[in-house]
């Protein structure tokens, strides 16, 4: 693979690594329900993926009334979702595939999430996935989550990488919205199949409207190779 020697691959984890939206949106249904909101659906969910878990929350203490502080509320979630997290999160099998066949090939890999560090180690560890994805950025530690293009930014930056030279995979609108500002090219595999018109999607280099089910690492190496 000497076409990639000059390429570092960025992943987005929820819903681009693993299938991991079940679980938030569970830690955020007892949360919610725990603070007499009982009607949040999945559907609710959706319209929060993509987003970090404290931009959902603020917007949430908006929407809902909430009064907790919202350090105690992302707290909380997070207390729930790692609950989750460590015992029921599952990769997607070309994704897996994927990322073992550019470690193989040597290429530079980070993770840059919306979730917190504690959620990232505690899924690419219960995964297995820490086995070769260990540069790790959350958007907690970052000035701002994406849209903003911060966690691309600086995961390339912990690589040692050119912006121009990443390849982002992302799943989500405001992420792939932040790597067209990172200057990344942008893979999109969009996780709510009804989000695939969304005009961010537009911008990405490649994007797959079937979502996973259309993915293949094979194809995504052809492309990346290409």
């Amino acid at each position: 693979m000497s076409a990639l020697n000059h390429t570092s691959v960025i992943f987005d984890l929820d819903g681009t690594l693993v299938d991991s939206e079940p679980n938030y949106f569970e830690a955020g249904r007892q949360l919610l329900a725990e603070h007499g909101i009982t009607d949040f659906t999945w559907e609710d969910h959706e319209t929060y993926v993509g987003i970090s878990t404290q931009e959902t929350l603020a917007l949430w203490k908006e929407r809902y009334g909430l009064t907790a502080p919202l350090p105690d509320l992302l707290a909380e979630k997070n207390r729930r979702y790692l609950d989750l997290a460590r015992t029921s999160t599952r990769v997607f099998p070309e994704m897996r595939k994927f990322v073992e066949r550019l470690y193989d090939a040597g290429v530079p890999m980070a993770v840059a999430s919306g979730s917190s560090r504690p959620a990232i180690e505690a899924i690419l560890a219960g995964t297995g996935l820490d086995t070769h994805l260990t540069t790790l950025v959350s958007a907690d530690e970052v000035a701002h989550g994406k849209p903003a293009p911060d966690v691309f930014l600086a995961a390339a930056a912990l690589l040692g990488a050119a912006p121009a030279d990443c390849v982002v995979l992302e799943d989500a609108a405001p992420g792939a919205l932040a790597a067209r500002a990172a200057g990344m090219r942008c893979v999109a595999i969009p996780y709510v199949a009804a989000q695939a018109d969304d005009p961010a999607f537009a911008s990405a280099e490649l994007l797959l409207r079937g979502g996973q089910e259309e993915f293949t690492a094979q194809a995504a190496l052809d492309w990346l190779t290409g």
